[in-house]
């Protein structure tokens, strides 16, 4: 039986180390570090998230501005709107929420967001320095995935990981961030798969370590993977039954060494990785690091 790799949990001792921190920020430095949220539109899933990014900057003592716009904003309003919060000094994190309305280009927003403020860590220049492992963030799922692994004392130095899914969210970050040769949680080999591979159980059958995020329910079953393998289940899929990852959870986790549940899993992590981008931008704009 499988060893559950619970997020929630390590999430809770990430947030401790923030209070802490932030605290420190605040006595030695006179600085709380700040995040705005742009919300457009009535998405509810999308207010869900936003709603649980307000409560964590609550929790740890982040200054946090939530702005709501209507569905009907124009992309020009909006991108004054950044462009603005990029000037206030008082705000070291933007985060707009997606998805846009389609009337608004996303690209165009995310590029306007001044990288030393995109704690998303979705602008160019942020994902450029990612590729070169120079990164000022890293994307806060990928990042939580790589504090799971090595918080609960995977090895990746050397291992075969396999990453099916190559979105610019979790996948190709992922990937790039556990090949770094000279950075601790990483120094893996890495196989991306996604729609066009021909034999995908080929793939997984070989991985260590299996990170998951297809976008699809029970995308991988247990005929899919080796015994002892580790699973990063990164899918959140709202059935009937309830939420379920892109992992067949009930029969991986028969043959694997560690799994992470859904809910429970690299979700918590996602937020709290949030969180810490938000702390490090507020040091680096104080000059407190480089």
């Amino acid at each position: 039986m499988a060893i559950l790799i619970k997020g929630s949990e390590i999430a809770k001792q990430i947030k401790q180390e923030l209070k802490d921190e932030i605290s420190n920020l605040l006595i030695n430095n006179n600085i709380i570090p700040g995040l705005a949220t742009i919300l457009v539109g009535e998405d509810e899933a999308s207010k869900v998230y936003v709603g649980a990014k307000e409560k964590a900057c609550k929790e740890l003592g982040i200054y946090s501005e939530r702005i709501n716009l209507p569905a009907d904003t124009n992309e020009s309003d909006l991108l004054a709107l950044i462009e603005k919060l990029n000037k206030n000094s008082k705000i070291h994190g933007i985060l707009v929420q997606l998805p846009l309305p389609k009337h608004i280009h996303e690209t165009k927003v995310l590029y306007a967001i001044d990288p030393q403020k995109d704690v998303d860590a979705f602008h160019p220049v942020n994902v450029g320095k990612l590729m070169l492992g120079v990164p000022d963030f890293l994307p806060c799922t990928p990042h939580g995935i790589q504090e799971l692994l090595m918080r609960t004392g995977i090895e990746t130095d050397g291992a075969e990981v396999v990453v099916v899914g190559r979105s610019n969210i979790v996948g190709k970050p992922i990937a790039n961030m556990l090949i770094q040769k000279n950075r601790k949680g990483a120094n893996a080999t890495v196989t991306i798969c996604h729609t066009g591979t021909k034999d995908m159980s080929f793939h997984t059958k070989r991985a260590d370590i299996l990170i998951v995020a297809a976008g699809k329910p029970k995308t991988i079953t247990a005929e899919m993977v080796k015994e002892g393998v580790v699973v990063i289940d990164v899918g959140v899929n709202r059935l009937e039954t309830g939420l379920v990852g892109d992992v067949d959870f009930d029969g991986v986790k028969e043959k694997a060494k560690a799994i992470t549940p859904v809910p429970g899993g690299v979700g918590p992590m996602t937020i709290v990785m949030l969180m810490k981008n938000t702390v490090q931008s507020a040091k680096m704009h104080a000059g407190l690091i480089g």
